[in-house]
């Protein structure tokens, strides 16, 4: 006899819409740390948009245990927790080489190339949340 796994339970419309939510906020929190000029570029989601989203998102992890939205709150507190540590990296960088001047090339190397990553991220993230995915190795 062999023991079949229940299947995932379904989320409910208010977890879907919530999830959507932390997206647009992150998408918001990374765009204004795009457009914007100076600090808010050193980690792109640590701004007060960003910082509701991660709340949101720990608030509403719980909820969202054996659906295949588990997989999506844990990428987007990945996402933003990874953009603070490499913006934090960069702003190190960016502070104890300033002197020589190429830690200011490589700061804003480091701040950019999180951007982009935080983007990508939330465009994966999304294109696989519409199609109701899990995000695969989540």
């Amino acid at each position: 006899m062999t023991d079949t796994p229940a299947p995932p339970a379904v989320p409910s419309a208010s977890l879907i819409s919530t999830t959507l939510v932390v997206y647009a906020l992150f998408g918001v929190a990374a765009l204004l740390g795009l457009v914007s000029s100076g600090f808010p570029l050193i980690a792109p989601l640590f701004g007060i948009v960003g910082i509701i989203g991660i709340i949101l998102a720990y608030v509403k992890r719980g909820d969202a245990t054996g659906t295949w939205l588990a997989s999506h709150y844990q990428w987007l507190i990945r996402t933003f927790w990874y953009s603070l540590l490499w913006g934090c990296i960069g702003a190190i960088i960016f502070v104890l080489l300033a002197i020589i001047l190429i830690g200011l090339v490589i700061g804003y190397i480091i701040w950019v190339a999180t951007t982009i990553w935080v983007l990508y991220r939330l465009i994966r993230g999304y294109v696989l949340f519409k199609d109701s995915q899990p995000v695969p190795g989540m």
